[in-house]
Protein backbone atom coordinates (compact mmCIF):
# COMPACT_ATOMS: atom_id res chain seq x y z
CA UNK A 1 0.00 0.00 0.00
CA UNK A 2 1.24 3.48 -0.83
CA UNK A 3 1.79 6.02 1.88
CA UNK A 4 -0.97 8.64 1.91
CA UNK A 5 -0.70 12.26 3.02
CA UNK A 6 -2.98 15.17 3.78
CA UNK A 7 -1.17 18.37 2.83
CA UNK A 8 -2.29 21.77 4.05
CA UNK A 9 -1.48 25.33 3.14
CA UNK A 10 -3.35 28.63 3.26
CA UNK A 11 -3.78 31.66 1.02
CA UNK A 12 -4.93 35.22 1.64
CA UNK A 13 -7.95 34.97 -0.69
CA UNK A 14 -10.51 32.39 -1.74
CA UNK A 15 -9.66 32.93 -5.41
CA UNK A 16 -5.98 32.13 -4.80
CA UNK A 17 -6.94 28.98 -2.91
CA UNK A 18 -9.22 27.85 -5.73
CA UNK A 19 -6.52 28.50 -8.33
CA UNK A 20 -3.90 26.52 -6.39
CA UNK A 21 -6.38 23.68 -5.88
CA UNK A 22 -7.33 23.58 -9.56
CA UNK A 23 -3.73 23.58 -10.71
CA UNK A 24 -2.46 20.75 -8.49
CA UNK A 25 -5.54 18.56 -8.88
CA UNK A 26 -5.67 18.98 -12.67
CA UNK A 27 -2.00 17.95 -12.81
CA UNK A 28 -2.78 14.90 -10.63
CA UNK A 29 -0.37 16.01 -7.90
CA UNK A 30 -3.32 15.72 -5.51
CA UNK A 31 -6.43 13.60 -5.91
CA UNK A 32 -8.64 16.28 -4.46
CA UNK A 33 -8.71 19.49 -2.50
CA UNK A 34 -10.98 21.04 0.06
CA UNK A 35 -11.01 24.77 0.68
CA UNK A 36 -12.06 25.97 4.11
CA UNK A 37 -12.57 29.54 5.06
CA UNK A 38 -12.26 32.08 5.91
CA UNK A 39 -10.30 31.08 8.99
CA UNK A 40 -8.61 33.40 11.45
CA UNK A 41 -4.91 32.82 12.05
CA UNK A 42 -2.61 34.13 14.76
CA UNK A 43 1.10 34.06 13.91
CA UNK A 44 4.57 35.52 14.18
CA UNK A 45 5.91 37.06 10.95
CA UNK A 46 9.15 39.00 10.57
CA UNK A 47 9.42 39.27 14.35
CA UNK A 48 5.95 40.73 14.81
CA UNK A 49 2.78 39.14 16.14
CA UNK A 50 -0.25 39.35 13.90
CA UNK A 51 -3.64 37.97 13.07
CA UNK A 52 -5.31 37.65 9.73
CA UNK A 53 -7.94 35.99 7.62
CA UNK A 54 -6.89 33.08 5.41
CA UNK A 55 -8.34 30.32 3.25
CA UNK A 56 -7.06 26.85 4.10
CA UNK A 57 -6.45 24.14 1.51
CA UNK A 58 -6.46 20.45 2.42
CA UNK A 59 -5.01 18.23 -0.31
CA UNK A 60 -4.96 14.43 -0.52
CA UNK A 61 -1.92 12.83 -2.17
CA UNK A 62 0.58 10.01 -1.96
CA UNK A 63 4.06 10.17 -0.49
CA UNK A 64 5.74 9.66 -3.90
CA UNK A 65 3.81 12.64 -5.36
CA UNK A 66 4.56 14.96 -2.42
CA UNK A 67 7.90 16.43 -3.61
CA UNK A 68 6.40 17.61 -6.91
CA UNK A 69 3.24 18.84 -5.15
CA UNK A 70 5.32 20.86 -2.69
CA UNK A 71 7.44 22.32 -5.49
CA UNK A 72 4.35 23.36 -7.44
CA UNK A 73 2.73 24.94 -4.38
CA UNK A 74 5.91 26.88 -3.61
CA UNK A 75 6.23 28.05 -7.22
CA UNK A 76 2.62 29.24 -7.51
CA UNK A 77 1.87 30.38 -3.96
CA UNK A 78 1.21 34.11 -3.42
CA UNK A 79 3.43 34.17 -0.31
CA UNK A 80 7.23 33.98 -0.40
CA UNK A 81 7.44 31.48 2.46
CA UNK A 82 4.07 29.72 2.83
CA UNK A 83 3.29 27.13 5.43
CA UNK A 84 3.07 23.76 3.69
CA UNK A 85 2.78 20.72 5.94
CA UNK A 86 2.08 17.09 5.21
CA UNK A 87 0.56 14.73 7.73
CA UNK A 88 0.32 10.98 7.24
CA UNK A 89 -3.10 9.47 6.74
CA UNK A 90 -2.81 6.58 9.17
CA UNK A 91 -6.03 4.89 8.10
CA UNK A 92 -8.85 5.40 5.66
CA UNK A 93 -11.61 3.56 3.90
CA UNK A 94 -10.39 1.22 1.18
CA UNK A 95 -12.38 3.09 -1.46
CA UNK A 96 -10.98 6.47 -0.44
CA UNK A 97 -7.38 5.27 -0.45
CA UNK A 98 -7.89 3.58 -3.82
CA UNK A 99 -9.35 6.86 -5.14
CA UNK A 100 -6.27 8.79 -3.96
CA UNK A 101 -3.96 6.27 -5.62
CA UNK A 102 -5.88 6.22 -8.91
CA UNK A 103 -6.11 9.99 -9.15
CA UNK A 104 -2.51 10.80 -8.37
CA UNK A 105 -1.00 8.52 -11.00
CA UNK A 106 0.88 10.66 -13.51
CA UNK A 107 -1.05 11.18 -16.73
CA UNK A 108 0.22 9.16 -19.65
Amino acid sequence: MADFLQVSTATPTREQAVELARSVVSERLAAGAQIIGPVTSAFWHDGEFGTGEEWQLLLKTTKPRYPELEARLLKNHPWDNPEIVALPIEAGSKGCLEWITANTEPAE
